[in-house]
């Protein structure tokens, strides 16, 4: 039996972009046919060019309906399935924001410049819950606020909160910073689910293990509770073939970096990379299936990745 394979949308940011340059943009990538199309083109002279490109681009990406949600560094925007421009929201406790999900009536989002988790009520259009993130004598902790009222937290990025994932089974984080997946439970209390690698990306619970991309050793990882572990390499192309390469001092931009990662089935997940790319890979197979360039600019990399739910 032909498998179908999916169709995803993916945003991208670009690291070390002048003012006039292109910051990013939003995609659909057709793995059927292999090719992937830009439907925005991020570029706007109100981002703030200070320090590692973290307003450039655009971020995490939900769905309500026929709308299609996507996090910019300090704002949410509303597209249609389009990607027509209908609204946007700001609000003081979003700064860097990086992944958004949506459960029930509510987008959680990742506040990473506050250390904070905020949740926006599709049905209000408020942000009306927010979650701040702190270590106290070595244990974790935190509290939850008002992100209507100028009493919350002050602005700290001690961890580096980049993951938000909310199911029936309750609120997951984790950070570049927090060397673990961690999960807030409903008194607002904080537990451990399992240790991670320092700089992991977009790591959650699934098929009864664990799903990350390990930033730092190049690679997106399957650690199931029994087993043996799953790890892929990321897709790295010849010096010669990428552009702008030596162009970002901080050296962040740079090939194989992994981030971005959806789960399409209980079989397949798409992982994201730099120089933009996203690769398919065939968990019960134990093989990549295949991968789609949009970018072979350096600076240019994938960050939020979902399966595009819409029918054509």
């Amino acid at each position: 039996m032909a498998i179908k394979l999916p169709k995803l949308i993916a945003t991208s940011v670009v690291r070390g972009s002048a003012q006039g340059e292109s910051h990013g943009g939003i995609y659909t990538v057709d793995f059927a046919t292999k090719k992937g199309e830009q439907h925005v083109d991020w570029n706007t002279s109100e981002i703030d060019f200070e320090g590692r490109g973290a307003d450039r681009g655009l971020r995490g990406i939900a769905f309500d309906g026929d709308n299609i949600y996507i996090a910019a560094s300090d704002e949410i925007f509303c597209y249609d399935k389009n990607f027509n421009l209908i609204v946007s929201f700001k609000n003081r406790y979003l700064k860097h924001a990086h992944e958004i999900c949506k459960m029930d009536r509510r987008l959680f989002i990742s506040s990473t410049g506050f250390d904070s988790l905020l949740a926006f009520n599709l049905d209000t259009k408020k942000f009306d819950w927010g979650f701040h993130l702190r270590k106290e004598y070595d244990q974790w902790t935190g509290g939850a606020f008002d992100p209507q009222r100028n009493i919350g937290p002050r602005e700290v990025n001690d961890f580096h909160i980049n993951m938000v994932d909310v199911n029936n089974s309750g609120i997951y984080l984790s950070g570049l910073r927090t060397d673990s997946l961690l999960y807030l439970t409903p008194n607002n209390s904080i537990e451990t689910v399992c240790s991670l690698p320092s700089g992991t990306h977009n790591p959650r619970l699934w098929n009864n293990g664990v799903l990350f991309n390990d930033t730092a050793s190049d690679c997106v990882r399957f650690v199931p509770k029994e087993g043996e572990e799953q790890t892929y390499k990321i897709i790295s192309y010849k010096e010669s073939d990428i552009e702008f390469a030596g162009i970002d001092d901080s050296k962040i931009a740079r090939q194989s970096f992994a981030r971005g990662l959806c789960t399409i089935d209980e079989r397949f997940i798409a992982v994201g990379s730099s120089p933009s790319t996203i690769s398919l890979f065939d968990l019960s197979n134990d093989q990549q299936v295949g991968s789609v360039n949009l970018s072979m600019d350096i600076r240019n990399a994938i960050h939020g990745l979902e399966v595009w739910p819409f029918k054509d």
